[in-house]
């Protein structure tokens, strides 16, 4: 297994997990970024996200070894007027055959090593209520899950009809 950082030649298989995330999540038809919208967005000038992979061997491939990304860490940074830079861990997907490997373990790791090397005060991230197992794991890691504080979000059609019905 090798931890690395993503390039824009991984953003195929970056796709794919996302999408398989989304299906773990029962909401398998959410997904509408591109693997373009993934270069664009995370390769740019500004980038808006980082991502490290995970790889194996893939001995699939009978010609040459290659390798096969099995997972992701995908972050951005943000800032807390109470904390200063912090860092928010979007996804952490790990694909269902590596489940148990130590491989998101691995990842979750290299997102704290960064934390420390950018010295950010706090890293964050969202959990579903229902993944017993995640949240048992980031609670053995020492992490605080907030059980008082819901997310709140508006989606693209409830910021159009805000803009354009609320702001007249």
């Amino acid at each position: 297994m090798n931890i690395r950082r993503g390039n824009p030649q991984d953003m195929q298989a970056v796709l794919g997990l996302i999408q398989e995330l989304a299906e773990f999540e029962k909401e398998p038809d959410a997904v509408v970024v591109t693997v373009e919208d993934l270069i664009r967005d995370g390769f740019g000038t500004v980038p808006l996200f980082h991502v490290f992979v995970a790889e194996i061997d893939d001995d699939s491939n009978d010609n040459e070894q290659s390798k096969q990304i099995v997972g992701i860490a995908l972050w951005y940074y943000r800032y807390s007027t109470w904390k200063g830079k912090t860092i928010h861990l979007e996804d952490l997907v790990v694909k269902d055959k590596m489940r148990g490997t130590g491989l998101g373990y691995a990842l979750y790791s290299e997102i704290l090593k960064q934390a420390k090397i950018d010295q950010v005060r706090r890293v964050e991230w969202n959990v579903l209520d229902w993944n017993a197992p995640a949240i048992e794991f980031y609670e053995k890691s020492g992490a605080k899950v907030l059980k008082d504080w819901h997310v709140v979000q508006m989606n693209e059609l409830g910021i159009t009809n805000f803009v354009e019905n609320k702001l007249k």
